[in-house]
């Protein structure tokens, strides 16, 4: 899900002050990527305007990936 954010911050590119935030799951280990487990989630901040994007590592639960192993 992703939501236009106005911020106090600007972008380190462009000045501009406004950032569409969104969610990417990645795999962190070899074993991790060849069992197809995204154990790794972020919370991103894209420029609206010239694209520029920032990572944020978010915790994610144990829970959560084995239910994404057996779900795929």
């Amino acid at each position: 899900m992703q939501q236009l954010v106005k911020s106090k911050q600007a972008c380190p590119k462009c000045g501009n002050k406004e950032f569409v935030m969104g969610e990417v799951y990645m795999a962190g280990s070899k074993a991790a990527k060849v069992f197809n487990i995204q154990n790794r989630k972020f919370t991103t901040f894209t420029c609206s305007r010239c694209s520029y994007t920032e990572f944020y590592q978010v915790p994610m639960s144990n829970a959560l990936n084995v239910l994404d192993f057996f779900i795929g």
